[in-house]
């Protein structure tokens, strides 16, 4: 009892040194731990949407990829706090920059699972809409969503990130980032136009009195603030590296192909295109904080470019073009549109961060930082 009062006292009386920030290998493995907490729940939202007749308890083989998952990266986590425990630090000094979020994270998830598992075991399993609105499922989304984003929050002010990161730097982060977005993907899947097949996209903006084309219309517009809403994120923060978009919208598309069973391949393809367009955009425009106009520019332009891929695609893989030539080059100005606003949201008046691409280069040229702690076994 003495030794466990003693533990409890190191982990909540601080010892005030200024916290320190983890080494990219350490973001690394936590983006990477992230990457199997994520894909484990692609494995059951799969499950969810083609295997309802076998879901009858909360004890599946989806579960327990998804559960495994959560525990893989809580107990990194935990063993960074716990190294610098082990070094001298106590209560918030302990916690590495960018960690505090996710670590309060783990126990909320556990206590919402642990409440998953009751409503399951009382209420049932859910197999349709339902399960997106489910009070557990919104808690556990929730916490996930500050676990898997750790590398984002460690990275954002990390001295040796600088303006103009490289795409090696900026991985975890990334990485974080887009899968964060597939969480909000897989709650907002009723609007989700990624789960749209190329047949069915031609065939509802052709005939209008099936109420398909006020669907898609609707979804596209949803679904281009979801993909593009984190984009801008780190384009006001950061001068991104070439293909940081194309990585992010690989990712992303994940949760959809999952969903599907990756039957509607070509468009999630098409989506991808889309992030690759959407780099080239940065190189020749340049947002950033301090440049607004650019900004708003490549805001409009990437949502014109990847929703304009997303029905060429659909087109060239679904039977031609759709009937009604309004929507098929309407929707895509529409999403333009939509991008530009958010854009203007994101940055209303041209901004000076630390770091950001509008400053002196010399941010840049920051000095790795591995603390001492950090490199510890």
């Amino acid at each position: 009892m003495a030794l466990a009062n003693d533990g409890i006292r190191r982990l909540l009386v601080d010892t005030g040194e200024p916290r320190t920030w983890v080494s990219v290998r350490t973001d690394l493995v936590t983006a990477l731990l992230g990457v199997w907490f994520g894909i484990g729940l692609m494995i059951d939202a799969w499950a969810h949407s083609n295997l309802d007749s076998e879901l009858e308890t909360f004890f599946t083989p989806w579960h327990a990829a998804f559960y495994s998952g959560f525990a893989a990266v809580s107990g990194w986590i935990i063993w960074q706090v716990w190294r610098n425990v082990r070094a001298g630090r106590q209560g918030l000094a302990a916690v590495p920059q960018g960690y505090l979020a996710g670590l309060v994270a783990v126990p909320a998830f556990a206590a919402f699972g642990f409440a998953d598992m009751m409503w399951h075991t009382i209420l049932g399993i859910e197999t349709s809409i339902d399960i997106l609105f489910s009070p557990s499922h919104l808690g556990l989304v929730t916490s996930m969503l500050l676990i898997i984003t750790t590398p984002l929050r460690s990275a954002w002010n990390a001295p040796d990130v600088g303006a103009g990161p490289t795409l090696g730097r900026l991985l975890p982060a990334l990485i974080g980032l887009a899968f964060a977005t597939t969480l909000v993907s897989l709650f907002l899947s009723y609007g989700d136009a990624l789960q749209w097949r190329a047949g069915r996209i031609v065939e509802a903006f052709s005939l209008l009195d099936d109420g398909g084309a006020d669907r898609l219309a609707t979804t596209i517009a949803l679904t281009n603030i979801v993909l593009l809403a984190p984009v801008l994120l780190l384009v006001r923060r950061w001068r991104l590296p070439f293909g940081s978009v194309t990585i992010m919208y690989a990712l992303a598309v994940l949760m959809p192909g999952a969903q599907t069973a990756f039957d509607n391949v070509p468009i999630l393809v098409s989506v991808v295109a889309g992030g690759l367009a959407a780099d080239v955009l940065i190189l020749w425009l340049r947002p950033s904080a301090g440049r607004r106009f650019a900004f708003w520019a490549f805001a409009g332009l990437s949502s014109f470019a990847t929703w304009s891929l997303y029905i060429g695609f659909a087109a060239a893989t679904g039977g031609g073009l759709p009937d009604t030539p309004e929507l098929w080059t309407g929707a895509p100005i529409v999403a333009g549109l939509i991008g530009l606003l958010l854009g203007a949201l994101f940055l209303p008046n041209e901004v000076s961060l630390p770091g950001a691409p509008d400053l002196p280069d010399k941010a840049d040229r920051a000095g790795p930082v591995d603390t001492p702690v950090d490199d510890r076994a």
